[in-house]
C-alpha cells in the first residue's frame, strides 16, 4: 500500500518567521490504504515572508529571533518533520517550541483521518496516554502542599490493603517486604510493582480504581521496594490516592483544580460528541512499513470511563498541554492561576531514585537520567548524550506524543503524533523528540535573548 497524503501545512509559514525575522485484537484487516489525494498546501504558504505575529487560541506567536532562535534553523527542523509526513512515516503532526513563555513556532502537517483527509490543526485532539502522568503528579503535589501526605510516608498509610504485600523471589516463592514502600517510591516507579505487561491478564482496568487496588493487593510485588525502576501501575495508584485524599473523583479534581484554572478546555478523560470531528484517528504500520489507519473504535472516548486512568487516560491538544508546561515553567503559576509553589515544582524535577537504580524504559539503561515526581530528569547531559541542559525534565505517551521542559534555557517543546505504540523506538515510529532536540538547540543561536 502506498500512502498518498495531502499536506496540512496550515501554520508553518504563518507561525515560523523567515527572512526578515492500545491496539485492536486483529490488526491485519483494520484499514485500507489511504485514498490518493491531490497535494494541497494552505494559502498560508503563499503569504509574505515578512509578517506580523499571529495569534492562535489567544496566544501570540512571536518572531523567533526575539527569543534567540534562528528562523532558518526552526524552518530546517520543521522541514525534517514535514518530510516524515510527505514520506508516509507519519499521518500528521502538530508541534511547537517556546522560550520565556512565548511560542516561537507552531506547525501542523498532514491529516488526522485518511478517509476525510481533514488536516491537522492546532486544536486537533490527541490521546496523550502517559503524558497524563505528569498531570497526576501535579495533582499529587498539590495535595502534598496541603499536608495530606509526605514523601517518606508508607503507602499503606493511605492504602491499608498494601500493608502486608509479599515480594517475588528468584526461586519462585515470596518473601515479606524488607521495608514498606514509600510515597516517594510510588511517585517514581520504584515501589516494587512490575512493568505494565506483568499485569496484562489481571484486568486491572476492568472496573474502577478501587477494583484495581483490590486486585493488586492480592498479587506479590515484582521487586523489593526501592531496588528497581519498573514502568507499571504506580501512577494509576496515585490517581486512586488523589481521589481518596481529595474526596473528589479524579476527573473532577483534574477539571476543577487544574484544567479550569489553566484554561485547558480541550483536555479530559473523554471527548464530547461536539468535539469528535477534531479527534485524530490512530495509525500503525504494516509488516512492510506502510502506514495505515486503525479502526475508529480505538479509544474514541465519547462517554466518561469507569476506570479513570491517571497513568494514561487523557485526551488533549498541543496548545492545552503547552499551557500545562507553562505552569511548570512558571514555577507553578500561569496567567494568574497558581497551582504549586516554586519550591514544589523544583522538588518534582529532583531525582528521587536510590543510588544504583537506573531508568530503563525500553532498554538498555539510560545513563545520566534520573526520575522525579512523574518526570524523567536529565541529571548528567554528557552521560545522557543530549543537548538538553541538566535538570531538563520530560516524558511521552504510548501514541508518540512528547514534551520536554529545559529550565536553564527556558525552552519548551511539545509534539503530538498518533501512532499505535508510537513511543517505542523499535516499532517503526520516527524519533520525533530526538530529532527535535538536535534541531531546536542548533536553532537556538542566541540563548542570551
Amino acid at each position: 500500500m502506498k500512502s498518498a497524503l495531502s499536506k496540512g501545512v496550515a501554520l508553518a509559514a504563518i507561525l515560523t518567521f523567515t527572512a526578515a525575522c492500545a491496539p485492536a485484537e486483529d490488526e491485519t484487516d483494520m484499514a485500507e490504504a489511504p485514498p490518493a489525494a491531490e497535494e494541497t498546501t494552505s494559502d498560508a504558504t503563499e503569504m509574505s515572508e515578512t509578517m506580523t505575529p499571529a495569534t492562535v487560541d489567544g496566544i501570540e506567536i512571536v518572531d523567533p529571533e526575539t527569543v534567540g532562535f534562528s528562523a532558518e534553523g526552526l524552518q530546517a527542523l520543521d522541514s525534517e518533520l514535514e518530510a516524515l509526513v510527505d514520506d508516509g512515516k507519519l499521518a500528521g503532526i502538530v508541534w511547537l517550541a517556546s522560550r520565556h513563555g512565548q511560542i516561537a513556532t507552531l506547525n501542523t502537517h498532514g491529516v488526522l483521518d485518511y478517509d476525510t483527509q481533514a488536516e491537522m490543526q492546532p486544536d486537533t485532539i490527541f490521546r496523550i496516554a502517559s503524558m497524563t502522568k505528569p498531570i497526576t503528579g501535579v495533582a499529587m503535589m498539590m495535595l502534598w502542599e496541603e499536608g495530606k501526605w509526605k514523601l517518606d510516608d508508607p503507602v499503606s498509610k493511605y492504602i491499608p490493603e498494601f500493608a502486608d504485600l509479599q515480594v517475588k523471589t528468584e526461586d519462585g516463592g515470596t518473601e515479606p517486604m524488607a521495608s514498606e514502600m514509600t510515597m516517594a517510591q510510588l511517585m517514581s516507579h520504584s515501589a516494587g510493582f512490575g512493568v505494565s505487561s506483568t499485569y496484562a491478564g489481571e484486568g486491572l482496568s476492568d472496573s474502577d480504581l478501587q477494583g484495581m487496588i483490590d486486585k493488586l493487593a492480592a498479587l506479590p510485588l515484582e521487586t523489593q521496594p526501592g531496588t528497581a525502576w519498573d514502568y507499571g501501575p504506580s501512577v494509576n495508584i496515585q490517581g486512586y490516592i488523589v481521589e481518596k485524599l481529595s474526596g473528589q473523583s479524579l476527573d473532577e479534581f483534574f477539571e476543577t483544580r487544574i484544567f479550569e484554572p489553566l484554561g485547558m478546555d480541550d483536555t479530559g478523560f473523554w471527548v464530547p460528541e461536539d468535539k469528535q470531528d477534531r479527534l485524530t484517528r490512530v495509525f500503525d504500520y504494516d509488516d512492510d512499513g506502510t502506514l495505515f489507519m486503525m479502526p475508529d473504535t480505538v479509544r474514541t472516548g465519547t462517554e466518561p470511563p469507569e476506570f479513570l486512568s491517571g497513568s494514561g487516560g487523557l485526551f488533549s491538544t498541543a496548545i492545552d498541554y503547552w499551557t500545562f508546561t507553562q505552569m511548570l515553567q512558571g514555577e507553578g503559576e500561569y496567567n494568574g492561576a497558581r497551582l504549586l509553589k516554586p519550591e514544589t515544582v523544583a522538588k518534582m524535577r529532583e531525582n528521587v531514585l536510590n543510588d544504583g537504580v537506573p531508568v530503563d524504559l525500553y532498554g538498555p539503561d539510560m545513563p545520566g537520567v534520573g526520575f522525579g515526581m512523574d518526570f524523567a530528569v536529565v541529571m548528567d547531559k554528557d552521560a545522557a548524550q543530549t543537548k538538553q541542559s541538566n535538570e531538563s525534565y520530560y516524558w511521552g505517551g504510548f501514541f508518540g506524543t512528547s514534551f520536554w521542559i529545559d529550565p536553564e534555557a527556558d525552552l519548551v517543546f511539545v509534539a503530538f503524533i498518533q501512532n499505535n505504540n508510537g513511543s517505542n523506538p523499535y516499532e517503526g515510529t520516527p524519533p520525533v523528540r530526538e530529532m527535535a532536540i538536535d534541531g531546536l538547540y542548533d536553532a537556538l543561536v542566541d540563548p542570551s535573548k
